[in-house]
């Protein structure tokens, strides 16, 4: 022990004053140093440059839903369906993700209106094992299409994965047509169907339900595609635009519709709501 060190410690200051770990988070675009309550204040968006973070079903149901909405029950599947283990069970990944979730799974469904306008909105969270697309999440997303066809009302999907969930297997992949036939329902019934792509939307979930929608709508910057940049280009051998699966990119090559800040995300469905909503909706 040095004599700074003996000094500092025989002065009378007290305790030292403990500090929040959470108290700041670090923008993962401009690297600025924000206030953790600002940032979740402005719905996880950065003030300093406008990066939209990823928010998690909960949060994602409260922007765009009006008060005391209905929250659907999660499904009930077979869990581990193939007995899958990789460096650790897929049981032990399962409980893992729900210990760190408020949610069975990586779709959660709400039922109410946006604006007085009803509406059923699906939110697929990339907090939950990358948001991957399994059984659960199939079987999720078609009670969703199946309360708005009940109600005669809108489907509203918010996507986020990183793909399929690889250990169902096959499983998995047959969620897939099953989303795509309930998408079909829909449109045969004149529901409105509208996708919200966030960061990132990726693999077969971009393959199937994520850009069968009437309107895609995509929030700023987001990641979107099915494989990724450095696989495409070993397989086709050339260099690709920079940006190219960025939603502003997209965007101006007519595969997404808008891009809009999260902050206008609920207006914007309202106004698509009043032009496309069936007159007779519940």
């Amino acid at each position: 022990m040095n004599w700074l060190t003996r000094v500092r410690n025989s002065l009378p200051f007290g305790s030292k004053r403990e500090t929040p770990d959470n108290l700041w988070v670090k923008c993962p675009k401009c690297q600025e140093m924000l206030f953790a309550q600002e940032y979740e204040d402005n719905w996880s968006v950065c003030p300093r440059c406008e990066h939209h973070g990823r928010i998690s079903a909960d949060r994602r149901l409260a922007l765009l839903l009006d008060d005391g909405f209905e929250l659907l029950p999660q499904p009930e599947v077979r869990e581990d369906p193939l007995k899958f283990r990789d460096s650790k069970k897929y049981t032990d990944r399962l409980k893992a993700a729900r210990a760190a979730n408020p949610h069975k799974d990586a779709f959660s469904v709400g039922s109410g209106t946006i604006e007085n306008l009803p509406a059923v909105v699906g939110v697929q969270d990339f907090h939950f094992m990358g948001g991957s697309m399994g059984m659960a999440v199939g079987t999720a997303f078609c009670a969703g299409a199946e309360r708005a066809l009940q109600r005669n009302c809108a489907y509203i999907v918010v996507t986020a994965a990183g793909g399929a969930r690889m250990q169902e297997g096959i499983l998995s992949l047959m969620q897939m047509p099953k989303a795509t036939v309930m998408t079909r329902r829909l449109k045969e019934a004149g529901l409105p169907y509208i996708v919200v792509l966030t960061d990132p939307t990726t693999g077969g979930v971009t393959a199937s339900y994520a850009m069968l929608g009437d309107v895609h709508i995509a929030e700023p910057g987001a990641l979107i595609g099915f494989a990724g940049q450095r696989v495409i280009q070993d397989t086709i051998r050339e260099s690709l635009p920079e940006g190219f699966q960025r939603a502003e990119y997209l965007h101006r090559h007519g595969m997404v519709d808008m891009v809009i800040h999260r902050k206008d995300l609920r207006e914007t469905l309202a106004t698509l709501l009043e032009y496309l909503q069936p007159a007779q909706a519940a």
